[in-house]
């Protein structure tokens, strides 16, 4: 063969490739089929209580949350597909699960590329930058109660809840003195425990107006729900929910000040550049989404293609150009590489939405989402119904809950899927485990700030709730 000839066969391939890949996931989605009382139904159902409630109890069994819900997402598909052929419509399986495959493939690429930043962005010193300039400040312990939650407030709608919850809650540790002093002094403990519920609540009230500060939001702006720039239209609800606890809380805060920390933390070079990077692929990801009408995914991988481009530049111009101590690795952690930063991308949360956004479609597939939509939507009413789905969102997570919504797709106005887009950011709040900045800090300030810590305030975060809600349906009363 000659070289047009090796040409000519490629490109024939290439022409292919997309009939052979997605043979089975033409064609128009059906309506899925009713298997709710059937053995295959109550399997899948009971299955995925089990899988979740491992979930729940990921701090107490130490099991990774995404163990038990892919393998319960296995099953169900398995059900699904015996349920089917027994009905004599095996084609409709594939349908389904191609159409939830790529709902997992665009937000799985999206978020990788979202956390890989965010990791440069650490990895630069840009966060213990900041978090050395606010110990070292020497402010009251009252002082930083507000600065934190303020910063959560307005940096998770770009960096997300989870994010910012771990970079302020260090910073409320360090400034307390770090935790064996804390867990040493109860009265340093109960004001930790306090900032981290600030911080929680800050953190998902943030998140709950822009598309890049939750998976929910997230998810609501890529199904085309509520375009990017609507959800600006949640700030004010938003600044509410967070606002009236924090005001109750504060006047539990300890006053004192506590002495000013030397520490100093440099951002590294191009650390400022890797953020102006950042903020130019959120701006290309709206623009595909909105002009271009492109998955947001799309600009954000092209985002994360030039942050790539930029970090071969500074490995080129002597950023840890070293060779690695064993010259048998290719890569090494502490190296100068871009993608040792993917490499450290939250895997675990990745895959455990793999297994969510499956065994949520798996059981649609059944009918059960069918059901739900109609107990729900059909027997409460939409408002009461959205805001059942923040108070579901503090005991089960809101993503499954959420992505349930954007598949039963109930027939609502624009400003019930902006109450439902609040309440599921927000709801989260109400436990310690509703969130993934709760979780997460649950971990970093483990001993100090529990589930019962949080519960405490549980009534406080619950008027903040209610006063969401009230806000936003006297502001946005023209939408609803």
């Amino acid at each position: 063969m000659n070289a047009r000839t090796y040409l000519a066969t490629f490109v024939g391939l290439l022409t292919l490739l997309p009939a052979t890949l997605f043979a089975s996931g033409g064609g128009e989605l059906p309506e899925p089929s009713d298997f709710t009382t059937s053995m295959y139904g109550f399997i899948a159902l009971g299955l995925f209580g089990i899988a979740y409630t491992l979930v729940i109890l990921e701090d107490v069994i130490h099991m990774r949350k995404s163990k038990p819900v892919i393998v319960a997402a296995g099953i169900i598909w398995v059900l699904v597909a015996l349920a089917y052929r027994g009905a004599g419509a095996e084609e409709s399986v594939g349908l389904f699960l191609n159409h939830n495959l790529l709902e997992y493939v665009a937000l799985l690429l999206f978020l990788l590329a979202a956390m890989t930043f965010i990791n440069t962005m650490e990895e630069r010193n840009l966060f213990a930058a900041l978090r050395a300039w606010l110990v070292g400040k020497g402010f009251s312990l009252y002082t930083i109660f507000w600065i934190t939650g303020v910063l959560a407030f307005f940096i998770s709608p770009i960096a997300d809840n989870l994010t910012t919850a771990l970079l302020m809650s260090a910073v409320v540790i360090a400034v307390a003195g770090g935790k064996d002093a804390i867990l040493a002094d109860s009265k340093k403990m109960a004001y930790v425990s306090l900032a981290c519920v600030n911080i929680v609540v800050a953190a998902n009230a943030g998140g709950a107006f822009s598309p890049f500060g939750d998976i929910t939001t997230l998810m609501v702006w890529a199904k085309g729900k509520v375009q990017f720039a609507e959800f600006f239209m949640l700030f004010i609800p938003s600044v509410v929910n967070w606002i009236v606890p924090a005001t109750i809380m504060s006047f539990f805060v300890n006053k004192d000040k506590p002495e000013a920390n030397s520490d100093i933390a440099e951002v590294k070079r191009g650390g400022f550049v890797v953020v102006g990077i950042f903020i130019a692929t959120i701006a290309m990801a709206v623009t595909f989404h909105n002009s271009l009408h492109l998955p947001p995914m799309l600009g954000m991988m092209t985002g994360l293609g030039i942050l790539k481009l930029f970090g071969y530049y500074l490995k080129m111009t002597g950023e840890n150009n070293s060779p690695p101590e064993d010259p048998s690795i290719a890569h090494t952690v502490g190296r100068w590489d871009i993608f040792t930063q993917l490499q450290r991308a939250e895997w675990d949360t990745l895959m455990f939405f793999y297994g969510v956004i499956l065994c949520v479609g798996g059981l649609g597939a059944l009918g059960y989402l069918s059901l739900a939509s109609v107990a729900m939507y059909g027997g409460l009413g939409t408002t009461e119904a959205n805001i059942l789905v923040g108070i579901l969102s503090a005991i089960v997570d809101n993503i499954p809950v959420m992505f349930a919504v954007l598949s039963m797709d109930p027939a609502m106005s624009h400003g019930q899927w902006l109450l439902v887009t609040l309440t599921a950011g927000v709801g989260g709040s109400l436990l310690s485990v509703g969130s993934a900045a709760g979780v997460a800090l649950m971990g970093q300030a483990r001993g100090i700030y529990t589930f019962f810590s949080h519960l405490k305030w549980a009534w406080a975060i619950a008027l903040g709730y209610a006063a969401s809600i009230w806000v936003h349906l006297l502001l946005n009363a023209h939408l609803m």
